[in-house]
Protein backbone atom coordinates (compact mmCIF):
# COMPACT_ATOMS: atom_id res chain seq x y z
CA UNK A 1 0.00 0.00 0.00
CA UNK A 2 1.55 3.28 -1.12
CA UNK A 3 -0.45 6.02 0.65
CA UNK A 4 -2.71 4.59 3.39
CA UNK A 5 -5.94 6.41 4.13
CA UNK A 6 -8.69 5.51 6.59
CA UNK A 7 -11.85 4.73 4.64
CA UNK A 8 -14.43 7.48 4.87
CA UNK A 9 -17.02 4.86 5.88
CA UNK A 10 -14.77 3.78 8.78
CA UNK A 11 -13.70 7.24 9.96
CA UNK A 12 -12.67 7.09 13.63
CA UNK A 13 -13.74 9.19 16.58
CA UNK A 14 -12.77 9.40 20.22
CA UNK A 15 -15.33 8.22 22.75
CA UNK A 16 -13.53 9.12 25.98
CA UNK A 17 -11.58 7.13 28.56
CA UNK A 18 -8.69 6.80 26.13
CA UNK A 19 -10.73 4.80 23.59
CA UNK A 20 -11.29 5.18 19.86
CA UNK A 21 -14.21 3.84 17.84
CA UNK A 22 -13.45 2.92 14.22
CA UNK A 23 -15.64 1.32 11.56
CA UNK A 24 -18.89 3.10 12.40
CA UNK A 25 -21.47 1.52 14.68
CA UNK A 26 -22.38 -1.66 12.83
CA UNK A 27 -22.01 -4.96 14.66
CA UNK A 28 -19.22 -7.11 13.22
CA UNK A 29 -17.52 -4.15 11.53
CA UNK A 30 -16.93 -1.53 14.22
CA UNK A 31 -14.18 -1.89 16.80
CA UNK A 32 -12.91 -0.01 19.82
CA UNK A 33 -9.20 0.64 20.32
CA UNK A 34 -7.53 1.40 23.64
CA UNK A 35 -5.34 4.47 23.25
CA UNK A 36 -4.34 5.85 26.66
CA UNK A 37 -1.28 7.67 25.33
CA UNK A 38 -2.85 9.06 22.15
CA UNK A 39 -0.42 7.29 19.84
CA UNK A 40 -3.07 5.47 17.82
CA UNK A 41 -5.05 8.68 17.34
CA UNK A 42 -1.91 10.33 16.00
CA UNK A 43 -1.35 7.37 13.68
CA UNK A 44 -4.92 7.56 12.39
CA UNK A 45 -4.54 11.30 11.85
CA UNK A 46 -1.39 10.75 9.80
CA UNK A 47 -3.16 8.17 7.61
CA UNK A 48 -4.88 10.80 5.47
CA UNK A 49 -3.69 9.59 2.06
CA UNK A 50 -0.96 12.21 1.63
CA UNK A 51 1.93 10.23 3.15
CA UNK A 52 3.75 7.01 2.32
CA UNK A 53 4.01 4.26 4.92
CA UNK A 54 7.63 5.27 5.63
CA UNK A 55 6.64 8.90 6.10
CA UNK A 56 3.83 7.94 8.49
CA UNK A 57 6.16 5.79 10.57
CA UNK A 58 8.81 8.50 10.73
CA UNK A 59 6.33 11.22 11.72
CA UNK A 60 4.75 9.05 14.43
CA UNK A 61 8.17 8.52 16.01
CA UNK A 62 8.83 12.27 15.91
CA UNK A 63 5.53 13.08 17.62
CA UNK A 64 5.88 10.26 20.16
CA UNK A 65 9.63 9.92 20.84
CA UNK A 66 9.13 6.98 23.17
CA UNK A 67 7.74 4.76 20.40
CA UNK A 68 10.35 2.52 18.72
CA UNK A 69 10.31 2.70 14.92
CA UNK A 70 9.60 -1.04 14.63
CA UNK A 71 6.59 -0.72 16.94
CA UNK A 72 5.30 2.22 14.91
CA UNK A 73 5.59 0.26 11.68
CA UNK A 74 3.88 -2.80 13.18
CA UNK A 75 0.99 -0.66 14.43
CA UNK A 76 0.59 0.79 10.95
CA UNK A 77 0.69 -2.66 9.35
CA UNK A 78 -1.94 -3.95 11.78
CA UNK A 79 -4.28 -1.10 10.90
CA UNK A 80 -3.79 -1.72 7.18
CA UNK A 81 -4.51 -5.43 7.65
CA UNK A 82 -7.68 -4.64 9.62
CA UNK A 83 -9.58 -3.61 6.48
CA UNK A 84 -10.31 -0.07 7.69
CA UNK A 85 -7.76 1.38 5.28
CA UNK A 86 -7.67 2.07 1.54
CA UNK A 87 -4.85 3.20 -0.71
CA UNK A 88 -5.19 6.82 -1.81
CA UNK A 89 -2.86 5.88 -4.68
CA UNK A 90 -5.04 2.98 -5.83
CA UNK A 91 -5.07 2.32 -9.55
CA UNK A 92 -7.95 3.50 -11.67
CA UNK A 93 -9.80 0.44 -12.99
CA UNK A 94 -9.84 1.12 -16.71
CA UNK A 95 -12.17 -1.86 -17.08
CA UNK A 96 -14.96 0.28 -15.61
CA UNK A 97 -16.01 3.22 -17.80
CA UNK A 98 -16.90 6.57 -16.22
CA UNK A 99 -20.59 5.84 -16.74
CA UNK A 100 -20.26 2.70 -14.61
CA UNK A 101 -18.40 4.57 -11.89
CA UNK A 102 -21.22 7.10 -11.70
CA UNK A 103 -23.90 4.40 -11.72
CA UNK A 104 -22.30 2.22 -9.05
CA UNK A 105 -20.58 4.87 -6.93
CA UNK A 106 -23.00 4.47 -3.99
CA UNK A 107 -22.51 0.71 -4.02
CA UNK A 108 -18.75 1.23 -3.98
CA UNK A 109 -19.15 3.00 -0.64
CA UNK A 110 -21.26 0.19 0.78
CA UNK A 111 -18.82 -2.51 -0.32
CA UNK A 112 -15.95 -0.50 1.19
CA UNK A 113 -17.93 -0.28 4.44
CA UNK A 114 -18.63 -4.02 4.61
CA UNK A 115 -15.24 -5.18 3.32
CA UNK A 116 -12.60 -5.89 5.95
CA UNK A 117 -10.15 -7.41 3.46
CA UNK A 118 -7.44 -5.10 2.09
CA UNK A 119 -7.87 -4.65 -1.69
CA UNK A 120 -5.87 -3.06 -4.48
CA UNK A 121 -8.91 -0.95 -5.35
CA UNK A 122 -12.23 -0.14 -3.71
CA UNK A 123 -13.79 -0.97 -7.09
CA UNK A 124 -12.83 -4.63 -6.65
CA UNK A 125 -16.35 -5.83 -5.80
CA UNK A 126 -17.87 -3.98 -8.75
CA UNK A 127 -15.27 -5.39 -11.11
CA UNK A 128 -16.10 -8.91 -9.96
CA UNK A 129 -19.81 -8.26 -10.50
CA UNK A 130 -19.20 -6.91 -13.99
CA UNK A 131 -17.38 -10.12 -14.94
CA UNK A 132 -19.98 -12.48 -13.44
CA UNK A 133 -22.44 -14.63 -15.37
CA UNK A 134 -25.55 -15.56 -13.38
CA UNK A 135 -28.59 -17.65 -14.34
CA UNK A 136 -31.87 -17.04 -12.48
CA UNK A 137 -34.37 -19.91 -12.62
CA UNK A 138 -37.87 -18.89 -11.53
CA UNK A 139 -39.29 -15.40 -12.09
CA UNK A 140 -41.96 -15.31 -9.41
CA UNK A 141 -42.06 -13.25 -6.22
CA UNK A 142 -38.56 -14.03 -4.97
CA UNK A 143 -37.03 -14.39 -8.41
CA UNK A 144 -38.15 -11.04 -9.79
CA UNK A 145 -36.85 -9.19 -6.72
CA UNK A 146 -33.56 -11.08 -6.92
CA UNK A 147 -33.18 -10.47 -10.66
CA UNK A 148 -33.95 -6.76 -10.28
CA UNK A 149 -31.36 -6.41 -7.52
CA UNK A 150 -28.70 -8.28 -9.49
CA UNK A 151 -29.34 -6.24 -12.63
CA UNK A 152 -29.24 -3.00 -10.69
CA UNK A 153 -26.04 -4.12 -8.99
CA UNK A 154 -24.29 -4.59 -12.31
CA UNK A 155 -23.95 -8.35 -12.82
CA UNK A 156 -22.31 -8.58 -16.23
CA UNK A 157 -24.58 -11.24 -17.76
CA UNK A 158 -27.96 -12.16 -16.30
CA UNK A 159 -29.86 -15.05 -17.89
CA UNK A 160 -33.53 -15.40 -16.85
CA UNK A 161 -35.49 -18.65 -17.08
CA UNK A 162 -39.19 -19.39 -16.55
CA UNK A 163 -41.98 -21.21 -18.39
CA UNK A 164 -45.06 -19.36 -17.12
CA UNK A 165 -47.14 -16.36 -18.15
CA UNK A 166 -47.95 -13.26 -16.12
CA UNK A 167 -51.27 -13.42 -14.24
CA UNK A 168 -53.15 -10.68 -12.42
CA UNK A 169 -52.58 -12.47 -9.10
CA UNK A 170 -48.80 -12.14 -9.63
CA UNK A 171 -48.85 -8.36 -9.49
CA UNK A 172 -49.10 -8.04 -5.71
CA UNK A 173 -45.48 -9.17 -5.36
CA UNK A 174 -43.70 -9.86 -8.68
CA UNK A 175 -41.98 -6.55 -9.20
CA UNK A 176 -40.91 -6.85 -12.85
CA UNK A 177 -44.44 -6.97 -14.26
CA UNK A 178 -47.20 -4.43 -14.92
CA UNK A 179 -50.91 -4.81 -15.68
CA UNK A 180 -50.10 -4.54 -19.38
CA UNK A 181 -47.97 -7.70 -19.08
CA UNK A 182 -50.86 -9.99 -18.04
CA UNK A 183 -50.91 -12.93 -20.46
CA UNK A 184 -47.37 -12.23 -21.62
CA UNK A 185 -44.57 -14.81 -21.08
CA UNK A 186 -42.77 -13.93 -17.85
CA UNK A 187 -39.35 -14.27 -19.46
CA UNK A 188 -40.24 -11.81 -22.20
CA UNK A 189 -41.62 -9.23 -19.78
CA UNK A 190 -38.80 -9.67 -17.28
CA UNK A 191 -36.01 -9.37 -19.83
CA UNK A 192 -37.59 -6.23 -21.28
CA UNK A 193 -37.88 -4.63 -17.86
CA UNK A 194 -34.36 -5.58 -16.74
CA UNK A 195 -32.83 -4.23 -19.94
CA UNK A 196 -34.65 -0.97 -19.30
CA UNK A 197 -33.28 -0.87 -15.76
CA UNK A 198 -29.68 -1.44 -16.85
CA UNK A 199 -28.71 -1.22 -20.51
CA UNK A 200 -25.02 -1.56 -19.65
CA UNK A 201 -25.26 -5.27 -18.83
CA UNK A 202 -26.27 -8.29 -20.90
CA UNK A 203 -29.74 -9.64 -20.07
CA UNK A 204 -30.99 -12.75 -21.86
CA UNK A 205 -33.97 -15.03 -21.35
CA UNK A 206 -35.18 -18.54 -22.02
CA UNK A 207 -38.72 -19.93 -21.93
CA UNK A 208 -38.00 -23.30 -20.37
CA UNK A 209 -39.58 -25.76 -17.95
CA UNK A 210 -37.10 -27.76 -15.86
CA UNK A 211 -38.21 -31.39 -15.99
CA UNK A 212 -35.13 -33.35 -14.92
CA UNK A 213 -31.56 -33.02 -13.68
CA UNK A 214 -30.05 -33.15 -17.15
CA UNK A 215 -32.01 -30.13 -18.34
CA UNK A 216 -30.74 -28.08 -15.40
CA UNK A 217 -27.17 -29.33 -15.80
CA UNK A 218 -27.06 -28.21 -19.42
CA UNK A 219 -28.63 -24.88 -18.52
CA UNK A 220 -26.25 -23.84 -15.72
CA UNK A 221 -22.95 -25.11 -17.12
CA UNK A 222 -21.96 -21.83 -18.89
CA UNK A 223 -22.61 -19.71 -15.79
CA UNK A 224 -20.65 -18.85 -12.66
CA UNK A 225 -23.64 -18.95 -10.34
CA UNK A 226 -27.14 -20.41 -10.22
CA UNK A 227 -29.94 -18.49 -8.50
CA UNK A 228 -32.85 -20.86 -7.96
CA UNK A 229 -36.11 -19.17 -7.00
CA UNK A 230 -38.54 -21.64 -8.53
CA UNK A 231 -40.25 -24.15 -6.25
CA UNK A 232 -41.77 -26.62 -8.69
CA UNK A 233 -41.50 -29.50 -9.25
CA UNK A 234 -40.91 -30.69 -5.70
CA UNK A 235 -37.63 -32.37 -6.67
CA UNK A 236 -36.19 -29.19 -8.17
CA UNK A 237 -33.72 -28.34 -5.41
CA UNK A 238 -32.40 -31.90 -5.35
CA UNK A 239 -31.90 -31.64 -9.11
CA UNK A 240 -30.15 -28.30 -8.60
CA UNK A 241 -27.90 -29.83 -5.97
CA UNK A 242 -26.87 -32.68 -8.27
CA UNK A 243 -26.38 -30.36 -11.25
CA UNK A 244 -24.33 -27.89 -9.21
CA UNK A 245 -22.05 -30.67 -7.96
CA UNK A 246 -21.63 -32.10 -11.46
CA UNK A 247 -20.77 -28.71 -13.00
CA UNK A 248 -18.93 -27.33 -9.94
CA UNK A 249 -21.32 -24.37 -9.83
CA UNK A 250 -22.08 -22.33 -6.72
CA UNK A 251 -25.77 -21.75 -6.13
CA UNK A 252 -28.24 -19.82 -4.03
CA UNK A 253 -31.88 -20.69 -3.45
CA UNK A 254 -34.63 -18.97 -1.54
CA UNK A 255 -38.30 -18.50 -0.92
CA UNK A 256 -40.86 -17.87 1.80
CA UNK A 257 -43.10 -19.79 4.14
CA UNK A 258 -45.79 -17.35 5.15
CA UNK A 259 -44.06 -14.52 7.04
CA UNK A 260 -40.68 -16.27 7.08
CA UNK A 261 -38.23 -15.44 4.29
CA UNK A 262 -35.23 -17.68 3.83
CA UNK A 263 -32.33 -18.44 1.53
CA UNK A 264 -29.57 -21.03 1.39
CA UNK A 265 -26.18 -20.92 -0.29
CA UNK A 266 -23.91 -23.75 -1.42
CA UNK A 267 -20.45 -24.03 -2.94
CA UNK A 268 -19.73 -27.63 -4.04
CA UNK A 269 -16.70 -29.18 -2.41
CA UNK A 270 -16.52 -26.77 0.53
CA UNK A 271 -19.00 -28.29 2.98
CA UNK A 272 -22.36 -30.01 3.30
CA UNK A 273 -24.62 -30.00 0.26
CA UNK A 274 -28.37 -29.45 0.11
CA UNK A 275 -29.07 -33.16 0.52
CA UNK A 276 -26.88 -33.18 3.64
CA UNK A 277 -29.23 -30.48 4.95
CA UNK A 278 -32.25 -32.63 4.20
CA UNK A 279 -30.72 -35.60 5.99
CA UNK A 280 -29.76 -33.47 9.00
CA UNK A 281 -33.32 -32.18 9.32
CA UNK A 282 -34.73 -35.70 9.07
CA UNK A 283 -32.27 -36.95 11.69
CA UNK A 284 -33.28 -34.10 13.99
CA UNK A 285 -36.93 -35.13 13.82
CA UNK A 286 -36.07 -38.78 14.34
CA UNK A 287 -33.85 -37.98 17.33
CA UNK A 288 -36.87 -36.41 19.02
CA UNK A 289 -39.02 -39.38 18.17
CA UNK A 290 -41.24 -37.14 16.05
CA UNK A 291 -43.25 -38.13 13.00
CA UNK A 292 -44.59 -35.40 10.72
CA UNK A 293 -48.26 -35.78 9.88
CA UNK A 294 -50.45 -33.06 8.37
CA UNK A 295 -54.19 -32.66 8.45
CA UNK A 296 -55.75 -33.00 4.97
CA UNK A 297 -56.48 -29.34 4.24
CA UNK A 298 -55.73 -29.61 0.52
CA UNK A 299 -53.70 -27.20 -1.57
CA UNK A 300 -53.97 -23.42 -1.49
CA UNK A 301 -52.00 -20.64 -3.19
CA UNK A 302 -48.97 -19.39 -1.28
CA UNK A 303 -49.59 -16.78 1.42
CA UNK A 304 -47.36 -13.89 0.33
CA UNK A 305 -47.18 -10.17 -0.35
CA UNK A 306 -44.61 -7.82 -1.82
CA UNK A 307 -42.77 -7.55 1.50
CA UNK A 308 -42.27 -11.25 2.23
CA UNK A 309 -41.44 -12.06 -1.40
CA UNK A 310 -39.16 -9.04 -1.67
CA UNK A 311 -37.26 -9.85 1.51
CA UNK A 312 -36.69 -13.39 0.31
CA UNK A 313 -35.55 -12.31 -3.14
CA UNK A 314 -33.28 -9.58 -1.82
CA UNK A 315 -31.73 -12.00 0.67
CA UNK A 316 -31.06 -14.34 -2.26
CA UNK A 317 -29.47 -11.50 -4.23
CA UNK A 318 -27.37 -10.47 -1.22
CA UNK A 319 -26.00 -14.01 -0.85
CA UNK A 320 -25.31 -14.15 -4.58
CA UNK A 321 -23.39 -10.87 -4.44
CA UNK A 322 -21.46 -12.14 -1.42
CA UNK A 323 -20.42 -15.25 -3.35
CA UNK A 324 -19.34 -13.24 -6.38
CA UNK A 325 -17.48 -10.47 -4.58
CA UNK A 326 -16.55 -11.82 -1.17
CA UNK A 327 -18.30 -8.76 0.34
CA UNK A 328 -19.49 -9.35 2.92
CA UNK A 329 -17.73 -12.64 3.54
CA UNK A 330 -20.81 -14.67 4.47
CA UNK A 331 -20.39 -18.36 5.20
CA UNK A 332 -21.54 -20.78 2.51
CA UNK A 333 -23.31 -24.12 2.91
CA UNK A 334 -25.81 -22.61 5.31
CA UNK A 335 -29.40 -21.41 5.39
CA UNK A 336 -30.38 -17.92 6.56
CA UNK A 337 -33.88 -16.91 7.60
CA UNK A 338 -35.82 -14.02 9.09
CA UNK A 339 -39.45 -13.45 10.03
CA UNK A 340 -41.49 -10.35 9.25
CA UNK A 341 -43.87 -11.39 12.03
CA UNK A 342 -41.19 -10.93 14.66
CA UNK A 343 -38.22 -8.96 13.39
CA UNK A 344 -36.04 -10.12 16.26
CA UNK A 345 -36.25 -13.72 15.04
CA UNK A 346 -33.47 -14.29 12.53
CA UNK A 347 -31.44 -17.47 12.49
CA UNK A 348 -28.81 -19.49 10.63
CA UNK A 349 -28.89 -23.24 10.03
CA UNK A 350 -25.49 -24.92 9.80
CA UNK A 351 -25.48 -28.73 9.62
CA UNK A 352 -21.72 -28.84 10.12
CA UNK A 353 -19.71 -31.37 8.16
CA UNK A 354 -20.87 -33.19 5.02
CA UNK A 355 -22.93 -36.28 5.79
CA UNK A 356 -20.99 -39.53 5.48
CA UNK A 357 -22.49 -41.59 2.69
CA UNK A 358 -24.36 -38.67 1.11
CA UNK A 359 -25.47 -39.90 -2.32
CA UNK A 360 -24.85 -36.48 -3.88
CA UNK A 361 -21.60 -34.96 -2.63
CA UNK A 362 -18.03 -36.01 -2.20
CA UNK A 363 -15.89 -33.64 -0.15
CA UNK A 364 -12.91 -31.91 -1.74
CA UNK A 365 -11.70 -28.51 -0.56
CA UNK A 366 -11.75 -25.71 -3.12
CA UNK A 367 -11.83 -21.91 -2.82
CA UNK A 368 -15.02 -19.89 -2.86
CA UNK A 369 -16.02 -18.21 -6.10
CA UNK A 370 -14.94 -14.76 -4.96
CA UNK A 371 -11.36 -15.87 -4.22
CA UNK A 372 -10.78 -17.31 -7.68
Amino acid sequence: MLRPRIKYEHRPYRIGDGRIRIGGGVYGIAAELADPGGRIWTLLTLMDGTRTTDAITAELVVRHPGVPRDDARQALERLIASGYVEDAAQRDPGELPERAKERYGRARGLYAWMDLTPRETTWDAQLRLSRAKVVVVGLGGSGTSAALALAGSGVGHLHCVDFDEVELSNLNRQVLYAESDVGRPKVEAAVSRLRAVNSDITVTGEHLRITRTGVLTTLIEPYDLLVLTADQPAELRVWANRSAIETDTAWVSGGYQGPQASACVFVPGTGPCFECFQAAEKNSWEARGAAVEELPFGARPAAVNAVSAGMSGLLVAHLAISLITGVPGLAANRAYATSIFSLDNSFVVDPGAPRPGCPACGFAERPLLASA
